[in-house]
């Protein structure tokens, strides 16, 4: 076991973007995953069960491991040099920083990106409708976790433990996804 805890911290250590990029696209993955399990096999019990959208899942994974782990890689990189310690107004600093500067283009990159491998005409009118109420509940969900993050995370670690709460968030964020605003607003 300790040969395999080496191997993996030689490989973050030698390839953080691989490593980082391969672990975050995993999570976005599993949590699609899960959701089409929770969504299409335990709570939908028609038969014949809806089959899992391979589709969806590739779009997920391009997301997962070529757009979003690169972005917070390099995002952590600078804001744990720009912001060091642990001392609570630095944690607070790093906190709000991340949320409102960082976040609010993340969301807008996830929804445009997703539109475009969707094949989506009008590429921002899912971003439109779900920014608001996303971004919301990510204020619920990633200050906590953030706080945790910045206080307790080692820096090699970050995008690691982002992404395992990502399967989390990831999960609630395929939810948004799936629902439709304009049809929960007009009843």
């Amino acid at each position: 076991m300790s040969r395999i805890i080496r191997v993996v911290k030689e490989t973050f250590r030698k390839y953080p973007m691989i490593a980082n990029s391969t672990v975050y696209g995993t999570m976005c993955v599993g949590a699609e995953f899960s959701q089409q399990i929770l969504t299409k096999r335990i709570l939908n019990k028609t038969e014949p069960q809806e089959p899992i959208d391979i589709d969806v899942l590739g779009r997920y994974a391009i997301v997962g491991t070529l757009v979003s782990p690169n972005i917070l890689y390099f995002w952590y990189k600078w804001l744990d040099k720009a912001f060091v310690g642990t001392a609570p107004k630095i944690i607070v600093k790093k906190l709000l920083i991340d949320q409102f500067i960082m976040t609010p283009p993340f969301y807008a990159v996830f929804f445009v990106t997703m539109s475009l491998l969707e094949g989506k005409k009008d590429l921002f009118e899912e971003c439109r409708q779900k920014f608001i109420p996303t971004f919301k509940t990510s204020c619920v969900f990633w200050l906590p976790a953030q706080a945790i993050n910045f206080m307790l995370v080692p820096p090699a670690a970050r995008v690691i433990y982002v992404g395992i709460c990502s399967f989390i968030w990831i999960n609630m964020l395929c939810w948004i996804k799936r629902n439709d605003y304009n049809a929960i607003k007009e009843e």
